[in-house]
């Protein structure tokens, strides 16, 4: 494509097409029907640019034209309640489920390291003593020691809500640091086990493993769940940059990255759940088994959300984007 010869066919009708986006609102019904022409025809120019001759400055210019355009032609939406539920019983789901594939395996690798971890911090003194001076040790370990109070460290609603904050901040990181081909987020992970395994081996060695698991499970669960919800995620949008599929490149970034985002909302609200029952069960004086079944009850009930509203959207057609309406159109671009 020869760009000047182009821009000089086509200029005459985008400089039409912004004079009348700049009067839209005392348009005749010829010139609006002119406006919604024109708007196709520059969508399309803008297609053909980007396949055949991607000038920044050009494309630059009638993406904006073209985005000013749209609204104009479809109007302003406004969120509503419905697409609130939409989202929830829906898109969020839905993202997760077809997410399973790379969010499971990231959940059973990175349980398997922390087990392993852990195994080798408790029967090897030595890493012990790398860690900490024994002294600090026993007070970390003994019955009412740092690892108990911890959780009742602070008012059990400030303690809950700085859990979340901390939690959601590292799932977001997963999620937006994924476009860095993943390696961010394993990096996060490796810490997220490296804590965990640090708290089993130190407890196993003190023949505490078992107070341990009944302070970490209640909360535990459903926070790591969404933790490697997040990092899957995150190392599944990482892959699209490396391999897209049947899609341009920019079109599967687009797409896995809006569902990416919608995720960390998503991921949020499950993280608010597992910083409540952190707050206010895991300190409180219910029985362990009694605080433990609340935290399966929870996962599980998390897990049947996924598995069965998502699955169920999954299979009628949700992706976990935005709405078709809400996406950049696409058009067919001559070969």
């Amino acid at each position: 494509m020869d760009l000047d010869v182009f821009v000089s066919a086509h200029g005459a009708e985008w400089d039409r097409l912004d004079a009348l986006l700049r009067r839209r609102r005392r348009l005749t019904g010829a010139e609006a029907d002119e406006l919604v022409a024109l708007y196709q025809r520059t969508a399309t120019h803008l297609s053909l640019v980007q396949s055949s001759a991607p000038d920044p400055q050009l494309t630059g210019r009638l993406s904006q034209l073209v985005a000013r355009a749209r609204s104009a032609v479809t109007g302003t939406r406004r969120a509503s309640w419905r697409d609130v539920t939409r989202f929830l019983t829906q898109g969020f789901p839905a993202a997760v489920y077809r997410a399973r594939h790379w969010w499971v395996p990231t959940a059973l690798l990175s349980t398997a390291v922390a087990v392993v971890l852990g195994w080798w911090i408790g029967t090897h003194p030595e890493v012990q003593s790398s860690i900490a001076a024994p002294a600090e040790l026993r007070a970390l370990t003994r019955p009412g020691g740092e690892y108990e109070t911890y959780y009742s460290s602070h008012p059990a609603a400030s303690f809950a809500a700085q859990v979340w904050t901390n939690n959601a901040e590292a799932a977001a990181m997963c999620l937006v640091l994924g476009v860095f081909l993943g390696i961010p987020v394993l990096w996060i992970l490796l810490q997220n086990m490296l804590n965990v395994g640090v708290g089993i081996g130190l407890m196993s060695s003190a023949g505490r493993l078992d107070t341990f698991l009944g302070l970490i499970l209640p909360h535990g669960l459903l926070e790591l769940t969404a933790v490697f919800v997040a990092a899957g995620t995150g190392l599944r949008l990482g892959w699209t940059l490396i391999d897209p599929g049947p899609r341009s490149r920019r079109t599967a970034l687009a797409e896995e990255g809006r569902a990416a985002l919608g995720m960390a909302i998503g991921l949020a609200l499950v993280l608010f759940v597992s910083g409540a029952i952190e707050g206010f069960v895991t300190p409180s004086g219910l029985p362990t088994w009694a605080r433990i079944c609340i935290g399966i009850a929870a996962e599980l009930g998390f897990l049947t959300y996924v598995y069965v509203l998502g699955g169920r959207a999954v299979r009628a057609g949700e992706t976990g984007d935005v709405v078709d309406a809400e996406r950049s159109a696409t058009l067919p671009t001559a070969a």
